[in-house]
């Protein structure tokens, strides 16, 4: 039954929009939303990596081609502190105290921290809306995830991207006026 998903999580290959379409959803809502975004950090026009940045404005740097970090994904070293001291933190106080939780992205990054995975278990678990973006590639971990009966994984393309924006944004609308109500 869709009526009973709490979890609208996009994936799709890298590029799509996810993001954009997670920002502007939250834009259109105007609801009490907590969590965080990725965005690449750009110099010169290459990408030289990615920021985690907070819906109440918090800003670390996820992963860098600078840093130094035996963990990696592709040319990318993963700060773990940056997840679990800003991330993490986000999602927790998001899924405490606001009408939406925003977690973009459950990504290979991101599933280097046991408390990352727990935030957002948690998060599936409390009821509240959630909103996020997961990885499309195969992972045991997130395709449980995409298993959960609250999850709702759409599939989110150039060709589609303005339609699954209207329609998730009726559908957020009357979930969180559901919840609220």
């Amino acid at each position: 039954m869709p009526e009973s998903k709490t979890a609208f999580l996009l994936t799709g290959g890298p590029g799509c929009g996810k993001t954009t379409v997670i920002r502007r959803l939250m834009e259109d809502l105007s609801v009490a939303a907590g969590g965080f975004y990725t965005e690449e950090i750009r110099r010169g026009g290459r990408r030289e990596g990615f920021a985690l940045i907070t819906l109440d404005g918090h800003t670390a740097t996820l992963a860098s081609v600078h840093s130094p970090s035996r963990r990696r994904v592709s040319k990318y070293g993963v700060d773990l502190e940056a997840i679990d001291g800003v991330g993490v933190p986000a999602i927790e106080r998001a899924t405490a105290r606001a009408a939406l939780v925003v977690i973009d992205e459950i990504g290979k990054m991101e599933l280097f921290s046991n408390r990352f995975r727990q935030a957002v278990l948690s998060a599936l678990e409390s009821g509240k809306i959630v909103l996020g973006s997961i990885m499309l590639a195969p992972h045991p971990w997130a395709d449980a995830v995409k298993a959960r009966p609250e999850v709702e994984v759409i599939l989110l393309t150039e060709a589609n991207r303005s339609q699954v924006q209207s329609d998730l944004l009726a559908r957020l609308r009357d979930r969180l006026h559901t919840t609220s109500a």
